[in-house]
């Protein structure tokens, strides 16, 4: 089965998504109408990383978790104070966990994006 789009879904069932193939479960309070929406894959772990994550990392997490959270994709004067605010908070609530957290055993399995040659050529060509 696949949710719609809009990933609705009737109250009290479990589905697979559509796109994530991740269950979601709704409960029985759930009303009908309600929008099932998972939360962003974009986001890297940043634990256990070689090097270990840089300011600029964490920053770039912390902001597409706003990103996500808020809706805001597009920052204008009306968003800008609370959604820099946000990240600044979110960026870092995120270092001091990743420095009291212990070690990881494992790498993670995914780079996060400042880290791949593609991100990091495009963000060159935008420097020059």
């Amino acid at each position: 089965m696949e949710f719609e789009h809009s990933r609705r879904s009737r109250h009290g069932e479990a589905r697979l998504g559509a796109r994530t193939g991740r269950r979601v479960e709704l409960s029985p309070a759930t009303p009908a109408a309600t929008t099932v929406t998972i939360m962003c894959r974009n986001i890297t772990t940043l634990r256990g990383l070689e090097p270990s994550a840089t300011p600029e990392e964490i920053e770039a997490a912390a902001r597409q978790y706003v990103r996500k959270v808020s809706g805001v994709q597009s920052v204008s004067d009306a968003t800008r104070e609370p959604f820099e605010q946000a990240v600044a908070e979110v960026t870092a609530t995120t270092t001091r966990l990743l420095a009291q957290l212990p070690e990881r055993r494992q790498p993670p399995r995914t780079v996060p994006p400042l880290r791949r040659p593609e991100v990091q050529a495009r963000e060159a060509a935008k420097r020059t």
